[in-house]
């Protein structure tokens, strides 16, 4: 069974399916009755802000074979932000600005769209897809 390949149609299906119980999860988190206000809101920059240096050193790319600066750079700064953004929402439940479960929705939402965007970048890395443009 492993030559059996998922059709690329059905992974952009997943991931968008993914991406859409995250971004639940978070809006979950900002509005249900007692979990503060729409702090934690504030990690959505974090993960549009976290495949941007991702994206800019795909562009600048040195085929030498050898290490890469700026990508070893922007993997560096990516897991900064993913790093933030799973710190900003424990500190504000630890400052007691939201709740405990707000706190545990966030961190969720974390996982899955970090692994969408994983996802993603696996699923479009590949050089025979048709998709490849972007």
């Amino acid at each position: 069974m492993a030559g059996i390949k998922v059709p690329r149609t059905c992974r952009l299906l997943t991931l968008a399916f993914a991406g859409s119980i995250g971004m639940t999860l978070v809006i979950l988190a900002c509005a249900l009755p007692d979990y503060g206000l729409w702090w934690p809101f504030f990690v959505v920059l974090f993960y549009v802000l976290a495949p941007v240096p991702t994206l800019i050193a795909r562009r600048y790319n040195d085929h030498s074979g050898g290490s890469n600066a700026c990508m070893e750079t922007s993997i560096f700064v990516t897991m900064g932000l993913l790093v933030s953004s799973f710190g900003l929402p424990i500190v504000l439940a630890r400052v007691g600005t939201i709740a405990l479960g707000a706190c545990y929705l966030t961190v969720a939402a974390n996982i899955v769209v970090f692994a969408t965007l994983l996802g993603f970048f696996l699923t479009f890395d590949q050089e025979d897809s048709d998709y490849n443009m972007w």
